[in-house]
């Protein structure tokens, strides 16, 4: 009975983007819907210049990786095990888990089982065309926000990917992005470069 999104509509572009907001603000529900966990009532989402459909929804998923809440895995398994489970299901070549790996610096941790791993260890695994991440440093070390922010920050560098990644905090976005998006009360009150947020708020 409680509308959560009221006309939200992002423009993702390649790079960095930030959705900043304080707790309740919609960010959570505006990435689920991303991914095909909410269904919306009204208006439409688009992937990857397709817009998302019960036809295409597994076809655009598997290019796309998300962090929603806490970081899954099976625990039983090795990091290499699980990322080869990934690569199935996305039907995304084997000789990619070795790249994957050294991007996230787990390399010399890839045959140690997933559930020996700290909870910034457990953050890194993955690497699509578009990467979806809720409040990702929430739970980290002052060490592991450093570390997580330097990997966010590299991605679209070193993979290619388009990261969307949201915060209640402003100085934790701008740390990482090019774009930024604030939303609050289910509706989006700013969007632009952060010079643009800047010059906004003088």
């Amino acid at each position: 009975k409680k509308q959560a999104l009221a006309g939200v509509s992002l423009d993702l572009a390649p790079g960095l983007y930030g959705l900043l907001g304080p707790n309740g603000a919609g960010k959570s529900t505006t990435m689920k819907m991303l991914l095909g966990l909410v269904h919306p009532t009204g208006g439409s989402v688009e992937l990857l210049g397709h817009t998302l459909n019960k036809a295409n929804r597994i076809v655009l998923l598997r290019q796309t990786g998300s962090l929603i809440e806490s970081p899954s895995g099976y625990l039983h398994l090795t990091a290499r095990e699980n990322l080869s489970i990934v690569a199935n299901l996305k039907d995304v070549d084997r000789k990619d888990i070795s790249r994957v790996l050294e991007i996230v610096h787990l390399t010399k941790d890839a045959d140690r089982k997933v559930g020996q791993y700290s909870l910034g260890m457990k953050q890194r695994l993955g690497s699509p065309k578009l990467l979806i991440l809720d409040e990702p440093t929430n739970g980290l070390d002052p060490a592991g926000i450093q570390e997580m922010r330097s990997l966010i920050a590299s991605m679209p560098q070193t993979t290619g990917a388009t990261v969307l990644i949201s915060s209640h905090l402003l100085g934790e976005i701008e740390q990482m992005v090019d774009q930024v998006g604030i939303l609050n009360h289910g509706k989006l009150l700013f969007e632009g470069s952060l010079q643009q947020l800047q010059k906004h708020s003088r």
